[in-house]
């Protein structure tokens, strides 16, 4: 197992940003479009990767929201490599990174068709706040906060 930190124009990262768009294409359904304008990978100078046996297998990055905040975006694990605990290495290795970028928090927004998430948000600390930004009244999301 080894993690790398990346940026987006990384084949890999995008290899797997593919099949989380098509996930996420299938649970929002209508809602796909509004969500898919804020997830461009274009400027992501923060990502990781994460390999099992050399095969990319889970993704993650942040950018700066705010003086002393990040967003994470862009989190997956391919289906066959859930319930390893992936997502959570790959959120710590963001987090660090963060932290050492002289950040203090980190802010996300997931849907409520994406159980899984918020479970793994919440398991790692982070605590529903009020929705930010774009997704202030949007009934499908749900916006958390963690103190790095």
């Amino acid at each position: 197992m080894v993690i790398k930190r990346i940026d987006s124009s990384n084949s890999d990262f995008q290899y797997l940003v593919q099949f989380l768009d098509q996930d996420l294409a299938i649970r929002d359904g209508d809602e796909h479009a509004f969500y898919h304008q804020f997830n461009s990978i274009d400027q992501l100078k923060n990502c990781v990767l994460f390999y099992v046996h050399e095969k990319p297998v889970a993704c993650g990055a942040f950018k700066k929201f705010e003086d002393d905040t990040v967003e994470i975006k862009r989190m997956f694990v391919l289906p066959e490599y859930r319930g390893n605990g992936y997502a959570s290495k790959v959120l710590a290795e963001l987090e660090i990174w963060a932290k050492n970028e002289g950040f203090t928090y980190g802010v996300l927004e997931t849907g409520l068709k994406q159980p899984e998430a918020i479970a793994l948000y919440e398991k790692n600390g982070y605590n529903l706040i009020p929705n930010y930004g774009q997704y202030i009244g949007v009934e499908n999301s749900v916006c958390y906060k963690k103190e790095l």
